[in-house]
């Protein structure tokens, strides 16, 4: 009995890890290669930049970051975010623009991108995408000061 206990803890830290990512990273739960939660949902953060396009990476090419596991298409680019990780963190930690601008965290659809003056933005469904594509300079600036009172709270505590 004792061994099935220990089996189980061990196979429990394995799938879930022992650290998660503070709650202004906007990251899934399972499995991954370094043991950390999944950010950008396995989109290649470097990507958005280098080929302005939205690539899953490949598990082989991952590296732990502030807490989460970020993966990427290849050891370049893998390189090149571990030299300057803030160079491509997605604003919000990867939470959803338009509802940062709101006050709220949604979630951050990496599919739904854009890059404005070399910052990477998500967004929640292609509705609320071209909401936020209406006004984006007048978006990012409420949703810069929204995020520094909803940083650190739990997105249901938004509500």
């Amino acid at each position: 009995m004792k061994r099935i206990a220990t089996l189980t803890v061990l196979c429990l830290t394995g799938l879930f890890g022992t650290s998660f990512a503070g709650i202004e990273i906007n990251t899934s739960t399972g499995l991954t290669l370094t043991g950390e939660p999944l950010a950008l949902h396995g989109f290649d953060a470097v990507a958005y930049f280098t080929d302005g396009a939205a690539k899953l990476g490949k598990a082989e090419f991952s590296v732990a970051h502030q807490g989460a596991t970020y993966r990427f298409v290849s050891q370049s680019n893998k390189r090149m975010f571990e030299r300057n990780p803030a160079g491509y963190l997605p604003q919000y930690g990867g939470y959803c623009a338009y509802g940062t601008f709101k006050g709220k965290k949604f979630d951050g659809d990496p599919r739904l991108f854009k890059v404005v003056n070399g910052k990477l933005y998500f967004n929640l469904n292609p509705a609320v995408y071209e909401l936020w594509l209406k006004d984006i300079p007048g978006h990012i600036k409420k949703a810069d000061e929204n995020w520094r009172e909803i940083r650190d709270k739990e997105p249901d505590d938004l509500w």
